[in-house]
């Protein structure tokens, strides 16, 4: 079993997505319940990225102020 890599553009656009149906009034209950917990899924798993992002930043930011 090989481990998938995140794609932040690619979840990004396909979170976009499941907002823009909520928006649209057109979806159902039973499919609006899955594509809200995925949009959960997917929004938790974005701001991880762009937590570990903001901190390797701030790191590389330290890093050449102490130089």
């Amino acid at each position: 079993m090989t481990k998938q890599t995140f794609n932040f553009e690619k979840s990004f656009k396909e979170l976009e997505a499941i907002v823009a149906k909520f928006e649209s009034g057109e979806i159902e209950l039973d499919q609006g319940l899955k594509e809200f917990e995925h949009g959960l899924e997917l929004a938790e798993k974005l701001k991880t990225k762009l937590s570990e992002v903001e901190n390797k930043v701030i790191e590389i930011k330290n890093k050449f102020s102490n130089e």
